[in-house]
């Protein structure tokens, strides 16, 4: 849909260009974010939890 020229293209560009960058967002924040991000919150639990 996102490399579509045909009749009615147009109209579907938009939303193509939506969803691809949905899914590339989602498969980026999936892979790279969240792995990197976890260590960082998880020692801040454990620090909560040894201090009480």
């Amino acid at each position: 849909m996102l490399f579509a020229t045909g009749a009615g293209a147009e109209i579907q560009r938009p939303l193509a260009t939506v969803i691809v960058g949905g899914l590339v967002s989602a498969t980026l924040l999936t892979l790279v974010v969240l792995p990197v991000l976890y260590p960082w919150f998880s020692k801040q639990k454990v620090k909560e939890l040894t201090r009480t």
